[in-house]
């Protein structure tokens, strides 16, 4: 029966990115954005289980990577689609959304294949960039949570709604999914010990999320990947 555990908590991953998907084309994007985080939660679990029950498998592998492509490729790009069908300019801005599960596919392909990535990363992981999209989801429907997290910054008011930012937003997510199937080394999350030589850049990165999370807060999130990101290139070290 054990063997059966981590692939139910993969198939949750999965009914959660399917509801996540539904909710954002309907327009429900902080719902959406609900079901994904707690959809990419259960692929942190499914892994975790497999290792300590030592029930890891080929079937597992595979599932979990289709679990992913609805939670972390399909569903984040509804969010960004419906996000983008504001925009008044060039009519292909709207459908980048569209690029996020193309390249969260090739992205996830490559890692099954890729045995480089045992305990660190190429490229920018799926669920990190659809973690980053679920919170411009929630901005977009909450404009308000935006405009406050940038109060710090003096004399900044750019929002997700307006035309400027929807543009920023798809030239950046343009810039993400070629992250995502590059070779740049990512550093992972996953710990061996807590000893602070061999976990450094990890501490450093949790220390900074907090103060993220403090200044910022609800938008934080989408900073906090921003912050992994300029972490990992910045170190460029790749592990084991």
């Amino acid at each position: 029966m054990k063997k059966h555990i981590p692939n139910i908590i993969t198939l949750c991953n999965l009914f959660c990115g399917v509801m996540a998907a539904w909710q954002a084309a309907k327009g429900h994007l902080t719902w959406a954005a609900g079901f994904m985080i707690i959809g990419i939660l259960f692929d942190f679990f499914d892994g975790l289980a497999a290792r300590l029950l030592k029930v890891s498998s080929t079937l597992g592998k595979e599932l979990d990577s289709m679990a992913d492509l609805i939670t972390s490729g399909v569903a984040p790009g509804f969010i960004l689609f419906y996000i983008l069908l504001g925009y008044d300019g060039w009519w292909g801005i709207k459908f980048v959304g569209f690029l996020v599960p193309v390249f969260a596919a090739y992205r996830l392909a490559k890692f099954n294949l890729d045995e480089r990535q045992s305990c660190s990363f190429l490229g920018l992981p799926a669920p990190a960039n659809a973690l980053l999209l679920a919170t411009a989801g929630v901005c977009c429907m909450h404009p308000e949570w935006l405009q406050y997290a940038l109060l710090p910054i003096p004399k900044v008011s750019i929002a997700l709604y307006s035309q400027t930012g929807m543009l920023v937003l798809a030239i950046f997510e343009l810039a993400l999914c070629m992250l995502m199937i590059s070779e740049k080394p990512m550093f992972g999350l996953k710990v061996k010990n807590l000893r602070w030589n061999d976990n450094q850049i990890r501490y450093i990165f949790l220390i900074g999320c907090v103060i993220l999370i403090f200044v910022f807060g609800i938008p934080a999130l989408a900073f906090c990947i921003i912050w992994y990101i300029l972490l990992s290139l910045l170190t460029q070290r790749k592990e084991c």
